[in-house]
């Protein structure tokens, strides 16, 4: 893992600040979640309206001291990560940044924030199988699948199936 230079509300990386999330990412936050393959294995459809987003950025503005963060690349939003659930981890990314290794690099970063603020014995993730790169991205990192369940979502009107993964704490 990467090391990890830390405030305590902003993560740093190489290329990246992860930061409490703020009134003003709601319009950089609506490209992101408007596209449709951004949204494609998340947990609703891409998003149609401002207001929508606005919802979606209002609950993660709720819990200011949570463990949900913004993506900042070069001044901008670039997507959010974080665990939105007590040790369930889940992320975005803007597609214009796929395949750099940026989401490998915040994931780098956050899980052993995540770990350090928290006695959680593990992480985990839920995908949907047919996300190769994030089931990828994960096993990468460490993490491995536990169990798959089907029919777990209904996204629009097609059932979707889930992969549930697994990093344990690493070893003092």
């Amino acid at each position: 893992m990467a090391p990890v230079a830390e405030d305590g509300a902003r993560i740093g990386t190489p290329r990246l600040v992860l930061r409490r999330p703020r009134p003003d990412d709601l319009a950089g936050l609506h490209v992101i979640m408007k596209d449709p393959r951004v949204m494609r294995y998340w947990s609703t459809p891409e998003h149609e309206t401002l207001d929508q987003t606005r919802a979606y950025l209002d609950r993660l503005l709720e819990t200011p001291e949570g463990d949900e963060f913004i993506l900042e690349h070069d001044g901008q939003v670039a997507g959010k990560a974080g665990a939105w659930r007590a040790g369930e981890i889940g992320y975005l990314l803007d597609a214009r940044l796929w395949g750099q290794g940026l989401a490998r690099e915040a994931l780098e970063a956050l899980i052993p924030w995540l770990f350090a603020h928290h006695d959680w014995p593990e992480l985990t993730a839920e995908i949907d199988p047919r996300n190769l790169a994030s089931h990828r991205l994960l096993e990468r990192l460490g993490f491995r699948v536990t169990h798959a369940a089907t029919r777990t979502l209904l996204w629009r009107d097609e059932w979707c199936d889930s992969l549930y993964l697994a990093l344990p704490r690493p070893a003092a």
